[in-house]
C-alpha cells in the first residue's frame, strides 16, 4: 500500500545536526519516496538556517496559520525547500519567539543547559503541524514522530483534531532512536499550559514523554544500536505494549538505511492491513 507519511522531525542533515536523528531523517524518507509513498518532511525554521544557500521558497497558502496554542491564539507560517539533491519536501516551520533564538546546538543554551522551556516549544511545533494540514491541501494516512520531540502529537491529535473532517482517521507512530533522561521528563504543569489533559501515570509531578506518548499513539518503532537498547528501556513503561511496538536493529557506526526502511515499510504495511 502506498502511504501518505508526514515526517515530523527537529533535525535533517544539512539544516540541523546534533545526533543520529539528523542522518536518518535525510536518507529513510528519501528511501521511501523511492518504494513510491508520498512523503513530506517538516522542521522548525531555526535562526541559523540559511535561507538563500537552502532556497526557502514562500508559499502564499502557509502564510499566516491560525491556531490555539493552550489559552493563546497563536499564528504560524512555514516555507518549503528540498533536501539537498533529491525530490523531498521539507517545510520549514517558523516562529520568531520559539525557534528563530535557538542555536544549532537547538535544545541547549550555548553553556549547555537544556532550555528550560523546550518541551513547551517542541509541543507548539507538533500542534503547528496538524494545523497547517488543511493549508496544504494534503491528507496524510500516517504521522510519523521522531522522538520526545513530537510525542505530544498523538494526543494533540485525539483531544483537538481527530474528529475534524478533513483530519479524521489519521494514525500516528513514534520512531525512538535514543533514551536520554534529560529531555524525557515533562512536568506536570506543562500538560494545561498547551491545552492537553493530563496524562496517567505522573509521578512525582512529572511524566515520561514516552509513556504519555504510548497512551496515545498507533504504533512504536524502536531503534536498537548495541550501545542504545532503546526498545528495552521503552518496554518497562507501563504503557508500552508489545504487540504494537516493532524493533528495528542496527549499528553505531555504519546504518544500514536500506534495510531499516524496508523493515520499518513493512511494519507500517502489516498497521494497514
Amino acid at each position: 500500500m502506498k502511504l501518505k507519511i508526514f515526517y515530523l522531525t527537529t533535525e535533517i542533515v544539512p539544516f540541523a545536526n546534533t545526533s543520529s536523528l539528523a542522518e536518518f531523517s535525510a536518507k529513510v524518507p528519501l528511501l521511501l519516496q523511492d518504494k513510491e509513498h508520498d512523503i513530506r518532511t517538516i522542521i522548525p525554521k531555526y535562526g541559523y538556517v540559511s535561507e538563500r544557500k537552502y532556497i526557502l521558497r514562500e508559499v502564499i497558502r502557509l502564510r499566516e496559520i491560525p491556531f490555539e496554542f493552550g489559552k493563546e491564539n497563536v499564528i504560524t507560517s512555514a516555507k518549503s525547500a528540498f533536501i539537498p539533491k533529491t525530490r523531498v519536501q521539507v517545510y520549514f516551520l517558523e516562529d520568531t519567539k520559539r525557534f528563530k533564538p535557538l542555536t544549532n546546538l537547538i535544545y541547549k543554551a550555548k553553556n549547555g543547559r537544556v532550555i528550560s522551556d523546550i518541551h513547551e516549544r517542541f509541543a507548539f511545533f507538533s500542534k503547528a503541524s496538524l494545523a497547517m494540514l488543511p493549508h496544504l491541501f494534503w491528507k496524510p494516512d500516517l504521522m510519523w514522530c521522531n522522538n520526545w520531540q513530537s510525542a505530544l502529537v498523538p494526543a494533540f491529535y485525539k483531544e483537538h483534531y481527530k474528529n475534524d473532517d478533513f483530519r479524521a482517521n489519521i494514525k500516528s507512530v513514534l520512531v525512538v532512536h535514543d533514551y536520554e533522561d534529560e529531555y524525557l521528563d515533562i512536568e506536570k504543569g506543562v500538560f494545561s499550559k498547551i491545552g492537553l489533559t493530563e496524562p496517567e501515570g505522573l509521578n512525582k509531578g512529572v511524566i515520561n514523554a514516552y509513556e504519555a506518548a504510548a497512551q496515545n499513539v498507533d504504533f512504536i518503532i524502536a531503534i536498537d544500536t548495541p550501545s542504545n537498547d532503546v526498545s528495552k528501556k521503552l518496554i518497562k513503561l507501563p504503557s508500552v505494549k508489545k504487540s504494537k511496538l516493532l524493533i528495528v536493529k542496527t549499528s553505531d557506526e555504519s546504518p544500514d538505511y536500506e534495510k531499516i526502511a524496508a523493515k520499518i515499510d513493512n511494519g507500517l504495511q502489516k498497521l494497514y492491513s
